[in-house]
């Protein structure tokens, strides 16, 4: 769906070889940037339908939505609609992405792919018999110095991997009167804090290390017991320890109630050879430390490695982030629905594995006990 064309100025920009046409289940803050980035890529919005009339045709302005569906049903019955985003609450996914599939569509679904691991395998199942593409947007993959650490690790630059830790810290929650529909264990899925920002730093990991976590220790809280005057089941924060596949040792805090901390996903990976470290609110820098000295590598297109370079849509100094980062996801699932292979794009298998650790959080957190992670 997608051909790289020679930009005026010699850089290389991915346009639309034929148009990404997109349907938009959702209105809220995560539709609005996956509908951006669907427009940045050269792609149509051709419809959002939200949870009433009112807010769908707000907005259908707003995500500057070319047609008009009166619901569900119809939005995924249009034909001029290829792919479709279903950015809900998390209790819809299962059942709104098992009718696009059926649809025949193209699907990006947010995370957590599902609330559970046996419908989160459903799911993946319905995506690979249909030969379609489904995507779950672990964004922080596509900003250029994780993929700049992640070629670090694969060319043996650290060495062997001995430890690897971090956090994922947010304030939004930290108050007493703080709410969302995500508190709710019915629409959110059992767990919270790490079903919401908890998958995106294992991810981040896997992604990073190219290991997976094979069996971990977890314990959560719920600090604050009710919220709007309901009780709450959802935990707050998870502290976790891990063991890799291949044998690295590692630990990571979660947290939505950590005042002063808005986003920060901080990984620190460490083998024999070297360390590098990625802060999420940094994102323009890679740490790079080793026994006789560091480094703090900056984004450049001229220094950096193929891979990373290919990420970087501005000159340096230029600062690029977050909504970058979904413009980059909207491009490569373009590019796969095309036929090619985009490495590191995050898929339904990618959902399916977030699904599984999150399980396996949930069973460790209650047995407080060591458990293994569903393969």
């Amino acid at each position: 769906m997608a051909v790289t064309d020679v930009a005026v100025d010699g850089t290389h920009t991915a346009t639309p070889k034929t148009a990404y046409r997109a349907g938009i289940i959702g209105a809220g803050f995560m539709g609005e940037v996956h509908a951006r980035a669907v427009r940045v890529n050269g792609g149509e919005v051709v419809g959002v339908v939200a949870s009433s009339t009112e807010s769908s045709a707000r907005a259908a302005h707003t995500f500057m939505a070319t047609r008009r569906h009166a619901g569900v049903a119809a939005l995924l019955a249009d034909e001029e609609i290829d792919v479709v985003h279903v950015c809900t609450p998390n209790y819809l996914h299962h059942s709104l992405v098992l009718r696009a599939i059926e649809a025949g569509k193209h699907v990006v679904c947010e995370k957590p792919l599902a609330t559970d691991p046996d419908a989160a395998l459903e799911m993946h199942q319905a995506i690979e018999a249909a030969g379609r593409t489904g995507v779950v947007p672990f964004v922080y993959r596509f900003h250029p110095m994780v993929r700049e650490a992640r070629e670090k690790v694969r060319r043996g630059e650290l060495g062997r991997l001995l430890l690897a830790h971090g956090t994922y810290l947010q304030d939004w929650l930290a108050g007493a009167t703080d709410d969302n529909w995500r508190v709710d264990a019915g629409m959110g899925g059992a767990t919270r804090a790490f079903g919401d920002i908890g998958s995106h730093w294992c991810d981040l990991l896997e992604f990073v290390t190219g290991d997976r976590i094979g069996a971990l220790s977890a314990r959560s809280d719920t600090v604050n017991p009710t919220r709007g005057g309901h009780r709450v089941e959802t935990e707050d924060l998870v502290v976790l320890q891990f063991e890799t596949e291949a044998g690295m040792l590692g630990s990571a805090t979660i947290s939505q109630v950590s005042p002063g901390r808005k986003n920060r996903l901080l990984l620190e990976v460490s083998g024999d050879r070297s360390t590098l470290a990625f802060d999420q609110e940094e994102p323009e820098k890679l740490w790079l430390g080793k026994r006789e000295g560091s480094q703090l590598l900056v984004r450049d297109p001229d220094t950096l490695s193929g891979a990373a370079a290919e990420y970087a849509q501005v000159p340096a100094g230029h600062p690029q982030g977050y909504q970058e980062c979904f413009a980059h996801l909207i491009g490569d699932t373009a590019r796969a629905i095309g036929g090619e292979h985009p490495d590191g794009l995050p898929t339904f298998a990618d959902g399916l594995r977030a699904a599984r650790i999150a399980d396996a959080v949930l069973r460790s957190s209650r047995a407080r006990t060591w458990v293994e992670v569903d393969r």
